[in-house]
Parts: structure tokens; sequence; C-alpha cells
């Protein structure tokens, strides 16, 4: 249904600027000359009544509501969820996904080495299954992978560079997205057709080049492309990454088909951690690379189509996709070294159909399969022992497998507006997933490393969410229940340890309940959005700091996070948030060596306490714009144990661009400003602490042109 919105001639300026439409008629020329040009979207009609008010139609706002074009979630819905477009993407200029997605609050990525990351999205930083596992990544509302062959670097995959918006959604997803969405997800959108051509070309003084193009016909295709070359700071870790996507809108009858291509290859030298306390302070050990022989080749590709229609009293949408993915890798994290080889390819369809019940309730059902086979092999060339005779890390082939996995799921919900502004939002996904496993290695123990026998399993899983929301004015008021749950990783089932039993993991289940209020005040010049959660997980499957393999573990998640965007004046304005959270493990688990105890209450490493990000932004001129911004990540363990900390760091960041002419503009970021020596990421490992350095103050210039 279009909206009706309604200004005087004096807040007309205000209006549009929360507009995500494109009027195309009933306007005059001083009344088009008196809406800001950022105006680009679908308006259907606009006029003026006898009392002076400007009527405007409009049917549908993309800018604001991204989700609901991809990912059929509304932005009123309950819950927390954050988004960045395509001006700050184009902005931030992030060279890794982290550097974007950073500034989000509840998010905070871990950058490794070249594209390696880890995530965390109101959790502890999680490798392993659980990395793989408890986080959904979406590309136009699909998911880049099929749900048991997850990957900790998956976000290196989807084409962040020419995307028009990301979205993340904090806290459980699974209810509508199902297994993986169990701490929350992030969908990257795709430019369309209409949303404009752009080349930008970047030099670091780091060594990276970087070029990034979208060429759009303003009608059915729109190509991007993205090429980085990075010489790489640190000792022998040169990288090239190279991404593709075309994305097409046709109507075919009744039915508008948005049909997608995306694929991306990378060939990288990759970097160890550096070992010692405190080591990451040294500046010539940081830039050192103990494992000059690690390396990572990975290449993916995605084809989908959302076809969309209307059909009897709703709308019907079916999107059929595809996707491959293959990776090799040298496991330069493991003392052992090793090196991996794995891949899948997998497809399946997702199915939705709703409409409005009545004038109060509003229904939607959905079916999803997805089918895909996948293999994984590992083999140590060399031989390896922390002692003479140590047989742990026996050289040759240690996993040599292949599964077969299908999922089915149905899922419901529904929408009732209780009157008075209230309304409540019930959803149900039930799925069951399959899994064939075969094995080329030999079965049983072979030093510190499990081969299961050939087997099947299967996992069912059911997902409830309830939400209520009560939106009185300009502020909303929500509160939330939602489960997320995930079915196992192929790794979890089936890259067992000597101490595991085969067929012991079980569904990860995590229990969220969240409140939150969101809105604006001050006329519109502050929006601002505050949820607290409360979450528990069961089942919760992690590897320890020995690289032991825990199968039971359950944690404990409270926290509170606070976002806002202030127009101190026409041109300064402050933005930024904050997150503080309280992760603890609620189980204890103690072992013979005793270096990897775990008691009830203690922190769960890698989860800082405070994330906050900022930033202050000046159009100096209507030519130059300047923008200072800051990134804190607090205090955190590196161990579950409890034994070591790193200490946190904050990093200063600056841009300047100038406008010389109209649609092009040169740009200059600088980043790490005061030179900080500090971690992107830092653990305790078989005792010994070891640590990703971050890059040292850096700066790159770059001109980009809109057209």
């Amino acid at each position: 249904m279009p909206h009706r919105l309604i200004a005087t001639s004096a807040s007309l300026a205000v209006l549009a600027t929360c507009l995500a439409g494109q009027a195309r008629a009933q306007l005059t020329d001083e009344e088009i000359a008196a809406l800001p040009l950022c105006i680009s979207g679908q308006v259907d009609n606009v006029c003026r009544d006898d009392a002076g008010h400007v009527s405007i139609f409009m049917v549908h706002e993309r800018k604001l509501s991204p989700v609901e074009v991809w990912g059929d979630r509304s932005e009123n819905d309950p819950g927390s969820y954050a988004a960045v477009f395509s001006d700050q993407i184009a902005a931030v200029d992030a060279d890794h996904p982290a550097e974007i997605l950073n500034t989000l609050p509840g998010v905070n990525i871990q950058m490794n080495s070249g594209q390696e990351h880890l995530i965390a999205i109101r959790s502890p930083v999680l490798t392993g299954g659980a990395g793989q596992g408890s986080f959904l990544v979406l590309e136009n509302g699909v998911p880049t992978r099929s749900p048991a062959f997850g990957n900790v670097n998956s976000l290196m995959e989807p084409h962040h560079e020419v995307a028009e918006a990301i979205e993340v959604v904090r806290g459980p997803g699974s209810a509508k997205y199902g297994s993986n969405a169990v701490h929350g997800l992030v969908n990257v959108i795709l430019g369309k057709p209409g949303d404009g051509s752009f080349a930008s070309a970047s030099y670091g003084t780091l060594g990276r080049y970087r070029t990034d193009a979208a060429l759009d016909d303003g009608e059915h295709v729109r190509l991007g492309l993205s090429l980085q070359h990075d010489n790489g700071w640190r000792d022998n870790t040169g990288m090239d990454q190279q991404k593709f996507s075309a994305v097409g809108a046709y109507t075919l009858g009744a039915w508008d088909v948005t049909p997608w291509l995306s694929a991306s290859n990378l060939n990288q030298e990759t970097a160890g951690y550096v070992d010692g306390t405190d080591s990451y302070k040294d500046r010539d050990l940081a830039k050192q690379n103990p494992n000059p022989e690690a390396y990572r080749d990975a290449w993916s590709a995605r084809l989908g189509m959302r076809a969309e229609r209307d059909l009897g009293p709703g709308t019907l949408v079916l999107t059929p996709y595809a996707h491959s993915q293959a990776m090799i890798f040298s496991q330069h994290f493991l003392p052992n070294g090793g090196v991996e080889k794995n891949g899948h390819t997998g497809g399946g369809l997702m199915a939705r159909y709703g409409w409005e019940a009545s004038d109060n309730v509003e229904l939607r059902l959905g079916a999803d399969v997805d089918v895909a086979s996948g293999y994984l092999k590992e083999i140590q060339p060399d031989p390896f022992g922390f002692f003479p005779g140590d047989t742990r890390f026996p050289q040759g082939v240690h996993y040599d497998y292949t599964v077969d996995t299908t999922e089915l799921a149905l899922w419901g919900e529904a929408e009732f507006a209780l009157g008075h502004d209230v309304s409540v939002l019930a959803g149900l996904r039930g799925e069951t997933h399959e899994y064939d496993y075969s094995t080329a290695a030999p079965v049983g123990i072979n030093g510190r490393f499990n081969v299961p026998a050939d087997r099947t399993d299967s996992f069912d899983l059911l997902t409830p969410k309830l939400g209520l929301i009560w939106s009185p004015g300009d502020i909303s008021y929500y509160v939330n229940y939602a489960r997320g749950e995930r079915a196992p990783q192929v790794s979890d089932l089936y890259r067992l340890q000597s101490l595991q039993v085969v067929g012991e993991v079980d569904i990860e289940t995590l229990d969220s309940v969240e409140v939150g209020a969101r809105g604006s005040a001050v006329d519109g010049r502050l929006v601002f959005d505050v949820a607290a959660y409360w979450m528990d997980k069961e089942n919760f499957f992690f590897r320890d700091s020995d690289g032991l393999n825990v199968p039971d573990g359950s944690t404990r998640h409270v926290g509170v996070e606070a976002a806002a965007a202030f127009d101190i004046t026409d041109t300064l304005a402050l933005k930024g948030n904050v997150s503080w959270s309280d992760q603890t493990y609620t189980f204890d688990r103690v072992v013979g060596s005793g270096t990897e105890t775990i008691r009830d209450g203690n922190q769960i490493d890698t989860a800082p306490e405070w994330l906050a990000d900022a930033s202050l932004d000046w159009q100096a001129t209507e030519a130059l714009g300047l923008s200072l911004s800051v990134e804190h990540v607090g205090e955190y363990y590196m161990d579950p144990a409890n034994t070591a900390t790193y200490p946190g760091h904050t990093i200063l960041a600056a841009r300047g661009s100038y406008a010389f002419s109209e649609g092009t503009e040169v740009f200059l970021i600088v980043r790490n400003l005061t030179d900080e020596a500090y971690a992107d990421r830092a653990d305790l490992a078989f005792g010994n602490g070891r640590y990703f350095p971050g890059e040292p103050l850096n700066a790159t210039l770059g001109v980009r042109k809109t057209f």
C-alpha cells in the first residue's frame, strides 16, 4: 500500500531528506528546487491542497528499508537492526569488510592477515565451527553458502565494495532465516539498475592499489567490478583480489524479475601470528612473518534470481539460487602446519507468500530447500612434535571426506495491529538437516585426530519468535523474544579430535530477550536506537586454546547497545555508537593439564566489555568535506581460563574530500592517526600469547567519479 506523507512548504526540505524516492509528477519548478538532491526513488504523485499542504504518495522507500526488497524484513520489526548505505560505503572505502562493519553497534570483526577475519555480533569472537555457523552471511537476502559449509572468513566473498547497502541484524534471526543466524546476520545488498554508475581508484602508502566501478544502464543491467592489489606491510604478505557482480531488472509477463551473479577470487600470501607477550608492540617484530610459506587461495560464485508477482490476495516471491566455492590454504595458525583443501557446491529455492488477511492482520508463509555437496582434505606434509617421540601430529593425511546435505524448512509469520499504535509479530520456523558422510581416510584414531566411519546424521530445528512494538509518536518501544539454533557444521561432526566421541555434537541453541527504543528528537535532528539484551546459549561447541574441541559448553551474554546521529548544524554532524557486554561461561571444565580450566562465571575470551565507534563530519564548504573518527576496543581476556589479557586500543582516523567538478571528487583517508601499536587479534594458544599486529599509520589517496 502507498505511504502518504504530508508537510508544509517550510518543512519540505526536512521531509525530503528522509525520502528515498524520485519525484516524477505534479511538482512546480519552484517546488522541485526546494527539494534536496538526495531524493532518489519512486514517488507516485505529489499535489498541494487548499490549505497549502503538499502530499507525497510513495510506493516504496528503498533507501530506508533495504530489507523489504531483499530480506523481507521491515525496519519497524521488533529487534535490533542497523545498516550502512552506499554513501557511507564509498566514504569509508573499506579495504577489508571489518573497516565498514565495525562502525555498527555490537559488531566486532577482527582482521587477521590479508582478507582473513573472525566475526563477533553480540558475542565473543568465535573460531572453528562456532565461527562458521553462528553468523549467517547473505547477499541480496540469500545465504552465500549452504548451512553446513560455513567459513570463518565468509565476509571476503560478497561484493561489499559496490553494495547499495549492508545491513546487520543483531540477535537471533533463525525464526525467519534458519540455521546459522544464531548471534545475528549480515546482508550485503548489491546495487540494482537505476542506482547509478561510478568509478574510483586509490593508492595507499602501505602499497595497496584499488579500483572499484559500477556501470549502470539505468533500466535493466548494473555491472560491478573491484580489483585490489596489496604489497603487504608485513614480510611476504602480498595479496590480489578480484570481485565481479551483475544485477538485472526485468518484467516478464506478471513477474518482476531481478537476477544477479556475483563472484570473487583471492590469492594471498599469509602472515602468521607474532608470538610472545606484548610482541605486537615491537615495531620490527610486528612487520615480520614467522610463516612465510603460508598462503590462501579461494574463489566463489553465486547465482540467484528474485521473481515477484501479485497472486490472489497477496504477493508470491520465488528465489532460486546456486553457489559454489573452493579454497586451499596452509594452516599457519596450528603448530603442526598442514594444508587444507575444501569446497562445496549447492543450491535451492526460497519461496514466500504474503497477504493481508484483514485490516489488522498480515500473514507470511515460506518454504526453503537447500541441497549441497562438499569435501575437505587435510594433509600434514612435514613431521612435527613438541618433543622427541611426540606422536600426536602424524605426517600425512588427517582427514579426507565428502558430505552431501539436504535442508528442508517451513516458516510462518503473523503481524497483528492491536490498535493504539501497538503491533505484535509472531513467527515460527521448523527445519530438518540431513548429512550423508563418507571418508577416504583410514577410520579411527590417528595421533590427535579421530576419523569417523561412514555415517548419516539428521537434526531437527524449531525456532520461535514473539515481539511487541509500541509506536505512540516519534519514538518506538519494543520487546522481543527469539530463539537461534544451528545444526552442526560438517567440521563439527566429522573433523574430530582424539578425545571426542563420534555423534556427541548436538544442536546449538540460544534464547534471547531484548527491549529497546528507537526514534527521533530535537525536531528530527537527533536519531537514536537503544537496546538491552539477555541471551543464554546451550550445547556451545568450540575449540579451546590447547586446540581441543569442547562439544557441550554453555554461555550467557548480557549487554546494552546505543547508537545515535545528531545534526549539530546544517554542516556539522556527530554520529556513533557504544556497546557494553558481560559475556560469561556458565559451566565448569577442568582438564588434567590445568592450562585450560574453565569455571562457571569466567569471562569468555576475546569478548571486550566495551566497544565504541564515532565520527564527526563537517561539510566545510560546498566542495570540501572533512571527517574525524575514532574506534575503541576495550580490554578482554585472551583465554577461557582468564589468565592473560589484552589491554584494548583506541584508533583515530581522518578523511577529507574535495569535489573539484560535478560528480568528481578526490579523497584522502588517514588511518591510525596516532600510529598506535595495537593488535587486531590477541589470544593464547598452547600457553603462549600470540597476536596479529594492526596496521601502522597509513594514508590512502583516491579519486571517485559518479555518473
